[in-house]
């Protein structure tokens, strides 16, 4: 029992500690491609933003004619 007692101490001093910065800090970290700057400076971009933009229906796109799957 005191193995668990002792275990459950250093996981809480554990996790004060990661939440200090949460708490006093500016928030999380920004890992997001969007969110970085020297990305957008890149021209680098998101791949789930990227996606959505190839997705939108384009009216001018040349419509083709599909036969039997090809």
């Amino acid at each position: 029992m005191n193995y668990f007692i002792i275990t459950l101490l250093i996981v809480a001093i554990c996790m004060a500690l990661l939440s200090v910065r949460l708490f006093f800090g500016k928030g999380f970290v920004k890992t997001h491609v969007d969110q970085s700057k020297a990305m957008r400076q890149r021209g680098i971009g998101c791949v789930q933003s990227q996606d959505a933009a190839a997705r939108i229906e384009n009216r001018k796109r040349v419509k083709e004619n599909v036969q039997n799957g090809y």
